[in-house]
């Protein structure tokens, strides 16, 4: 194997690490305004709609900003191995992915700032920017991808030659919509094992219905993309992918979320590989012309670029993983009501206190 596609793979890697992780991050957002609801008064254990938000943001603060590393790692990564890819992509591409950097930085603002004031309406405005900039990425991602895989219009001096409405095209909006409600199922899968109480039992309910939708998405999905570019070991991922959250989806309703989200975690990771799997040996196909198309040959910086980025991967991802798999198993604990003071201090806002908002 080459250090191209070496390279290829690590990136692909990174990118399957971003979503599974940032996705459920995306989920709980979206999720503000379903779950972060008044439980009924006469409910049993029920909770306000404050401490239910800010039980679920207790739930990613530790790990949301970590797990954002990944996107800037797999960003870079492509920048340095692969930068007539970079290129072409970042230009190409240039207001979807301005959006979605605007719209995590507003997000990021979002868990900072909205728990700074003890004020209904000024929280409300931050809760605003937290469902949008948790929705807006997990809708342009899946359009970003599906037009990656099936290729754009690229002319021999590898420019995108198409417009903002080439990238809006029926495939790319079903794959932003299946991104949309997959993640959003995840979401209540992760918030079903984090939780505990009331707001544990409404997302795992949810979960289930939001994943039966996600479900049917996903496959016509894929379809589309795997019937264009399909490899045999793309559909062999993408069929891998579809009983996993098959999978995922009956074991909801018997209360073991661990094994849900695991088995969900798996099914956005082989999806994910799927992807990537048709892609390869292309990183942009050009639909102009095939032999316009950027490859992992032609998109490649020189060797020596390469080796020695691999051997600065070679001691630095295991570290990474390291870190962050401590941070998961430090803060594995649920969170519930009872571990929200009655108060809204805007002092406790420290990283992954129940208490507050997460910052950094």
């Amino acid at each position: 194997m080459d250090l191209t596609t070496v390279w290829f793979v690590l990136i692909a890697v990174l990118w399957t690490g971003y979503f599974v992780l940032e996705g459920f991050d995306f989920g709980v957002g979206m999720l503000f305004p379903v779950l972060g609801r008044d439980d009924p008064p006469d409910l049993e254990g029920g909770h306000t709609a404050e401490t239910k938000k800010r039980v679920m943001l207790s739930t990613i603060g530790p790990v949301w900003d970590g797990n954002e590393v990944w996107l800037l790692t797999a960003g870079g990564a492509t920048f340095a191995a692969f930068p007539h890819w970079y290129a072409t992509l970042f230009s190409g591409f240039y207001l979807p992915l301005l959006l979605i950097l605007v719209a995590l930085i507003v997000r990021a603002l979002g868990f900072d700032y909205r728990g700074k004031v003890d004020d209904p309406v000024w929280r409300r405005r931050w809760d605003v920017a937290i469902v949008c900039g948790s929705f807006v990425p997990a809708l342009l991602w899946g359009v970003a991808f599906t037009n990656i895989v099936l290729g754009v219009p690229i002319d021999a001096e590898m420019e995108y030659t198409g417009s903002l409405l080439t990238l809006l095209n029926p495939a790319a909006l079903l794959g932003g919509v299946t991104t949309t409600c997959l993640f959003a199922a995840y979401g209540a899968m992760f918030l079903a094992l984090k939780t505990d109480g009331t707001i544990r039992h409404q997302a795992r309910g949810l979960s289930l219905r939001l994943g039966l939708a996600a479900t049917a998405l996903a496959a016509g999905w894929l379809v589309v993309v795997h019937a264009q570019v399909g490899t045999a070991a793309s559909w062999t991922a993408a069929g891998v992918g579809a009983a996993l959250l098959i999978g995922a989806l009956a074991t909801v309703p018997s209360g073991h979320e661990g094994r849900a989200f695991a088995l969900a975690f798996g099914a956005i990771a082989f999806s994910v590989a799927s992807l990537f799997l048709a892609l390869f040996p292309d990183v942009m196909p050009s639909s102009t012309d095939p032999a316009f198309s950027l490859t992992t040959t032609n998109a490649a910086s020189t060797a020596n670029t390469l080796t020695i980025m691999t051997w600065v991967a070679v001691v630095f991802t295991p570290i990474v993983i390291a870190y962050q798999a401590w941070t998961y198993w430090t803060f594995r604990q649920r969170v519930s009501g009872h571990h929200i003071p009655t108060a809204v201090a805007a002092a406790s806002t420290r990283t992954g206190e129940p208490g507050g908002g997460p910052t950094h």
